[in-house]
């Protein structure tokens, strides 16, 4: 089901070529007892997960600001890290868990006001605490973790398991990698906020399994032979990754892409694919699976 936004985004992204939603798939239909679970896309790998009352935001970077991540010469990471608490009070209201992936600025630079809006629980490692402890996030919001983790709220349950960023280029490396062992001065540009380790999380809501990537890279040993019904999965990577990843969990019905636009194009606007999204789509398809695209803040009920 596509609401609000949908379908306007739904005909902007079939318009530029790219796949869209194409129905809802068995996982979430063969429990006609299960609770709806909706989710909203605001682009990078920011999802509002919500069933009923409860709500897991992942991620939730809206602000946008601009740094040239997708341009030849790449982002300056001298790029002054901004909130743009209009636009996240706009889409945002209530949360009861954020799920940090990483701290890359697209993925954590608007968490500290997020958390203290919601109040919710900040799941993260224990460098992204201390970047959000240097950024003013209350210290009692914040849950470190490791990987191996089972959290229960009321409503949904929460697994952490370790995981990986994705690397590129000749030497297989990606931007601002590091690690802050305690709280550093406030960050105030993208490259002060460190990847700072990589979790993956499978969020069990309304009788509906959501495996949760923000990036192509995983830890095979870690997921081997998980069951979800529904994957977060992001273009990018090695070669084939998408491929290792399908064979290492057990067969899923429904791959929803993540991370796939050009974040410094407006949220208001269309996505605009920063990479070609074929060999996601084919590795998805060739399993059986589901392959499914949102655009900007719309939604699909499962």
């Amino acid at each position: 089901m596509l609401t609000g936004a949908a379908a306007v985004g739904a005909a902007a992204v079939g318009a530029a070529g790219v796949v869209g939603v194409e129905g809802r798939s068995e996982a979430a239909t063969a429990d006609t007892e299960r609770e709806p679970v909706e989710l909203t896309w605001f682009g990078t790998h920011a999802w509002q997960i919500r069933c009923g009352k409860s709500v897991v935001l992942t991620d939730p970077w809206l602000t946008r600001f601009h740094t040239g991540t997708f341009t030849p010469e790449g982002a300056d990471p001298k790029t002054k890290l901004v909130i743009d608490r209009n636009v996240i009070d706009r889409h945002l209201g209530t949360a009861d868990a954020i799920l940090v992936h990483h701290a890359h600025y697209d993925h954590m630079a608007d968490v500290p006001y997020v958390a203290e809006k919601t109040q919710a629980t900040v799941v993260c490692t224990e460098t992204h605490a201390n970047l959000l402890r240097a950024m003013k996030t209350p210290d009692d919001l914040l849950s470190p973790v490791r990987g191996g983790e089972y959290f229960p709220f009321e409503g949904f349950t929460i697994e952490v398991f370790p995981s990986l960023h994705s690397c590129g280029g000749k030497r297989h490396d990606y931007a601002y990698p590091g690690y802050r062992y305690s709280v550093p001065p406030r960050p105030r540009v993208i490259e002060d906020l460190v990847e700072g380790g990589t979790l993956a999380f499978v969020i069990t809501i309304g009788g509906l399994r959501i495996l949760s990537l923000s990036t192509a890279n995983f830890d095979p040993n870690a997921l081997r032979d998980l069951q979800v019904d529904v994957v977060f999965a992001a273009p990018g990577g090695e070669p084939g990754i998408t491929d290792r990843l399908l064979r290492t969990i057990k067969p899923v019905k429904k791959v929803i892409a993540t991370h796939w636009d050009d974040f410094d194009k407006p949220l208001t606007e269309p996505g605009v694919p920063w990479t070609d999204l074929t060999p996601l789509r084919t590795s998805v398809e060739k399993t059986g699976a589901e392959f499914v695209l949102l655009d900007h803040l719309q939604q699909i009920t499962l």
